[in-house]
C-alpha cells in the first residue's frame, strides 16, 4: 500500500470542515456481500440464474414481478434477509466517526439499496439512496404513492432454485403484489417520493458548504453504473473540494483526485492509522 498516498488522505481529512461519502457495490464487499461484478459474479452468488441464463440487467427489471413473481420475490427476497442478516464492516463506524468529528458533518450519497449505512449509525436525514432501498415496499402495480417499511416482512426463499413460495408481499392498500422500493432498468414505475426527500435534504446540506473545506471519501462506486461517481464529481464543482476515490480497479479520476486502488476496508482503516 503506498504510505505516501494514504497520508495526503489522512491530511485532507483531518483539515476538511465536510466529508461526503459516495458508495457504490464495492463498498459492501468486505462485509461479504457480492458486488454482481460482470456477469460470472452474479451467477457465482445465483447459481439457478446462470443455468436460465438470466444476467443481472435481466433480472433487476420490474417485469418479473408480472411475469414470475415466484422468481422475482425469489431474487430480492433472497437479498432483503442477506442484507438484514450482515453486519456492516468496521470501515461504516470510521466514516460516522470522522463524520461526527466535522464541523458541518457528513453526507452519504450511495447507489446501494442495503440500508448499511443507516445500520452503522447514520441518520435517515445524513443519506441519500440515489437506487431507492430494499428495506422499503411499494405496490408493483402502483395503485398510489405509497412506500412502507419492510421491517417484518419475511420471504420464503428456496436456496436451490432462489424461488419465494407464496404469499408473497402484498400492498396494504390494494392487497396485491407488493415489490421493494428499488430503481431496476426498464422501471417506469418506481415510486420516488422518499428518495426525493433525501435529495432534499441534500441539497439543503450541500447549500451550506459555500467557503467550507469539503472531501469527498468515494468507495467501491464503478463506472458501469456511474450514479455515484457523477455525483462525486459534481460536488468538486462546490470550490474547496478535494476527492479521495477508493477502488480497486477504477480508480482514477479528475486532476487532483487522491487515487487510492484497493478496497474499502483496507484503505479506510490505513487512513485511520494515519489520523
Amino acid at each position: 500500500m503506498d504510505q505516501d498516498l494514504i497520508k495526503q488522505a489522512a491530511e485532507v481529512i483531518a483539515d476538511a470542515d465536510a466529508l461526503l461519502i459516495g458508495a457504490g457495490a464495492g463498498m459492501g464487499v468486505d462485509s461479504g456481500l457480492p458486488d454482481f461484478r460482470g456477469d460470472k459474479g452474479f451467477w457465482k452468488a445465483y447459481p439457478p440464474l446462470e443455468r436460465l441464463g438470466i444476467s443481472f440487467v435481466s433480472m433487476a427489471n420490474p417485469k418479473w414481478f408480472k411475469n414470475d413473481p415466484s422468481l422475482a420475490w425469489g431474487f430480492y427476497g433472497h437479498r432483503l434477509h442477506l442484507y438484514r442478516d450482515t453486519t456492516p464492516h468496521n470501515g461504516f463506524s470510521l466514516l460516522k466517526k470522522w463524520s461526527d468529528e466535522k464541523p458541518s458533518g457528513g453526507f452519504v450519497y450511495t447507489s446501494n439499496v442495503d440500508g448499511h449505512f443507516q445500520k452503522a449509525g447514520f441518520a435517515e436525514s445524513q443519506v441519500v439512496e440515489c437506487h431507492g432501498s430494499l428495506n422499503h415496499l411499494q405496490c408493483s402495480l402502483t395503485c398510489g404513492d405509497g412506500i412502507w417499511s419492510a421491517v417484518g416482512t419475511e420471504v420464503n426463499v428456496d436456496l436451490e432454485s432462489f424461488r419465494a413460495a407464496a404469499p408473497f408481499p402484498s400492498c396494504p392498500n390494494c392487497q396485491r403484489l407488493a415489490r421493494p422500493n428499488v430503481l431496476m432498468f426498464g422501471d417506469w414505475h418506481w415510486v420516488e417520493e422518499r428518495t426525493n426527500r433525501q435529495y432534499a435534504h441534500y441539497q439543503n446540506w450541500r447549500a451550506g458548504l459555500r467557503h467550507k473545506k469539503l472531501v469527498i471519501i468515494e468507495c467501491g462506486a464503478g463506472t458501469a453504473v456511474p450514479s455515484v461517481r457523477a455525483n462525486s464529481e459534481r460536488a468538486l464543482d462546490l470550490g474547496e473540494a478535494t476527492l479521495i476515490r477508493i477502488n480497486p480497479r477504477e480508480s482514477h479520476g479528475r486532476r487532483g483526485t487522491i487515487s487510492l486502488p484497493y478496497g474499502a476496508l483496507s484503505a479506510l482503516e490505513a487512513i485511520e492509522n494515519e489520523l
